[in-house]
């Protein structure tokens, strides 16, 4: 690439807002993105958000903060980058009476990220519009809207149901939220073992929707229609691509409890009972009255008395 080129793209890009396609990282370690492929991905992208925290998700805007160009790759960051740049009058040490002070270090950038754009063995010549097509799996250079850059990140059925407002089991909280928006009411329960997550949309006399949430994934829809007609769905509806961390493999770590193993380290062989299945009580004498069963859905007992009337 010549000279002249590099100046040009770095003038048609720097300072460039852009909708983002995938997850990226805080920490120093960013996205390498080459022949289309994004890395690291899967398993290894979620290990590093678990540990580093997101820096920004599908449908976030970011704006590219800085490009930089060697040999075979091409280097952008967003929102500052990982490391924050100091200016000239952070460095300025003052000598007094009471000795030196000097300004604190504040290196990480809690939001920054990066891609680095690889090539084979050096950068060709090319314009803006065709790097915009090389960057299109991290970057949306098009939308207009968050909710547009978002819907093409996710599969033709969940992006049907987005735009129906619909929600699908199977789907995310992040799908919900795009779907019906941010639920009014949110009541967790817990069943034996097993947390749970309700959101509520609606109110009597419309019709009133109860979304439940078993970590990131709706489990069941419950809809109690105005005619007082009830209808439960509890069979998956989609299937989602993205590995979680949770459930991906037997030696998976949990999303919310990064291990401090070594790498190489098994894991304790998890029991085959599901997280869904309550564990056994402790032995003992059976109580006198074990009282009412739990009904399968427990909203609140005022949610119910709401939709009673």
């Amino acid at each position: 690439m010549t000279p002249r080129t590099r100046m040009e793209l770095i003038h048609a890009f720097e300072a460039e807002l852009v909708y983002i396609r995938t997850q990226f990282p805080m920490g120093k370690k960013g996205l390498t993105l080459k022949n289309g492929n994004i890395s690291p991905s899967g398993l290894d992208l979620q290990r590093l958000i678990v540990t580093w925290g997101p820096s920004v998700k599908p449908g976030d805007r970011a704006r590219i903060t800085s490009i930089s160009m060697k040999e075979s790759r091409i280097h952008f960051e967003i929102n500052g980058g990982p490391v924050k740049k100091q200016r000239w009058y952070e460095r300025i040490e003052i000598d007094g009476p009471g000795g030196t002070a000097a300004p604190t270090e504040a290196n990480a950038n809690p939001r920054g990220s990066y891609v680095d754009l690889v090539f084979e063995h050096y950068i060709p010549e090319m314009d803006a519009p065709q790097l915009k097509k090389l960057l299109r799996p991290v970057f949306d250079f098009d939308s207009k809207s968050a909710v547009e850059a978002y819907l093409e990140t996710v599969p033709p059925k969940v992006k049907e149901a987005i735009k129906n407002h619909q929600v699908l089991v199977g789907m995310n909280r992040e799908m919900v939220i795009y779907s019906k928006g941010r639920a009014p009411k949110k009541i967790r329960e817990k069943e034996g073992e097993a947390e749970y997550e309700d959101w509520i949309y609606g109110e009597p006399p419309q019709d009133v929707d109860f979304v439940r949430f078993v970590g990131d994934e709706v489990t069941r829809v419950e809809t109690m229609k105005v005619t007082g007609e009830k209808i439960v769905r509890v069979e998956k509806e989609v299937e989602l691509n993205q590995p979680s961390l949770a459930t991906a493999s037997p030696n998976a770590q949990p999303a919310h409890a990064p291990s401090l193993r070594r790498p190489g380290e098994d894991l304790p062989v998890p029991s085959t009972r599901t997280s869904t299945q309550p564990l056994p009580p402790d032995p003992g004498p059976p109580p006198s009255d074990p009282g009412p069963k739990q009904p399968d859905f427990a909203p609140s007992e005022i949610a119910k008395a709401d939709l009673t009337r």
